[in-house]
């Protein structure tokens, strides 16, 4: 199978949906929210978290493989590096706002600290083991498993590069010995446990997007869309839908004919893994979510997934303010409706304004080359 060749347009469908994505972990942070009877986990064994790890895969090795194709490896590594860097302080910038302000909050209304009390309360050791990761609070616990997940992508890229089949078996055995062997997991000092997300579980969907990338651009970016397949993955999406949609929550009868027990999210459980699969190629194999993807009323959507790391960054700092909001004043309508919308438009409009930006930035470049080829000449 041939790397991914030089695409001549953005794919809109992987931006459109992480910032889908994004949006939904917003509302998903906070305990109580109302509308978070209207996200993924509701309707399905999978949520938002397997739809960002899988486009955070798909997205990096149309970034990061590019850049390892057109300027060689030193290039590529130091890009690498520098976003990982640019990443890791990302997270250490969360939980120092997220300790400043829980601290604070707590404080003043009385208050005991409940996900980051650990840290409050042993704070020298606490910030120790959070600047190696080593302590991972629920609610900051997505950005770490992408760091860990970006770390490996030049093995993923060369594995791939070298062997496909033979990178997904490896890195599909790692995920089902994640899943048998309970104690394969990094440490996690918050809880005196493991980390949530399961590294060497999770790795399995990371790098089945990179992979997937490269099988896109060998179909013209689209799946080929195979008749028996797509109606054997609509009928698991249907049978995952009756299986979780929350009956009693909407005061409607229960329609479940097997009373299953939720897959374990830590190590990404297959009944997970199959759902946001079955899903992914419904989505990537029809012309209609292409054009979809691109219309214009979704562009709020779409430049909020070109701009995750800093959408996902105001997400975190509202999602937490809603949750101190409905602590103090319970989830109310009027606290429902102020959280949900000061968070969403937060999120949208830094988003617009980086695009902007950034848009800004390229022209300025644009009009820069040609006056210096001009004196050059």
């Amino acid at each position: 199978m041939p790397p991914p060749a030089a695409a001549p347009k953005r794919d809109h469908r992987i931006d459109v949906l992480r910032g889908v994505s994004l949006l939904m972990i917003f509302v998903d942070h906070i305990p109580d929210n109302v509308l978070s009877l209207a996200t993924m986990h509701n309707f399905g064994f999978c949520d938002a978290a397997e739809a960002f790890v899988l486009l955070a895969g798909m997205s990096s090795m149309l970034a990061y493989g590019r850049a390892f194709e057109r300027s060689g490896a030193v290039f590529g590594l130091r890009h690498i590096l520098r976003r990982w860097v640019r990443l890791y302080a990302f997270q250490l910038g969360w939980l120092l706002t997220t300790l400043v302000v829980v601290y604070l909050w707590t404080s003043h209304y009385g208050f005991q600290p409940r996900i980051v009390a650990p840290l409050l309360n042993d704070p020298w050791a606490g910030l120790l083991h959070s600047i190696t990761l080593r302590a991972v609070p629920a609610y900051l616990d997505i950005l770490p498993l992408y760091l860990a997940l970006f770390a490996i992508f030049p093995f993923v890229y060369a594995g791939l590069r070298f062997n496909v089949w033979l990178t997904l078996a490896l890195s599909g055995a790692l995920w089902a010995a994640a899943n048998l062997a309970t104690g394969l997991n990094l440490p996690n000092w918050m809880s005196g446990g493991e980390w949530f997300f399961n590294p060497f579980a999770w790795q399995f969907l990371f790098v089945i997007g990179a992979a997937l990338t490269m099988l896109l651009a060998r179909y013209d970016g689209e799946l080929p869309r195979l008749p028996w397949l797509a109606w054997l993955c609509a009928a698991y999406l249907i049978f995952a839908l009756i299986e979780t949609v929350p009956w009693t929550d909407w005061h409607l009868w229960d329609l479940r004919p097997i009373a299953l027990p939720g897959p374990d999210k830590t190590s990404l459980a297959t009944l997970r893994l199959i759902h946001i699969l079955a899903l992914t190629y419904l989505l990537f194999s029809s012309d209609r979510v292409r054009a979809i993807s691109a219309s214009p009323l979704l562009r709020p959507v779409d430049v909020c997934g070109r701009h995750s790391l800093e959408v996902f960054s105001i997400g975190c700092v509202a999602a937490l303010f809603g949750r101190l909001i409905f602590r103090t004043y319970g989830p109310g309508l009027v606290a429902q409706i102020g959280v949900n919308a000061i968070g969403f438009a937060a999120m949208g409009l830094l988003a617009i304004y980086l695009d902007h930006r950034q848009v800004q930035r390229r022209r300025k470049a644009e009009a820069v080359r040609p006056a210096e080829g001009a004196r050059q000449a």
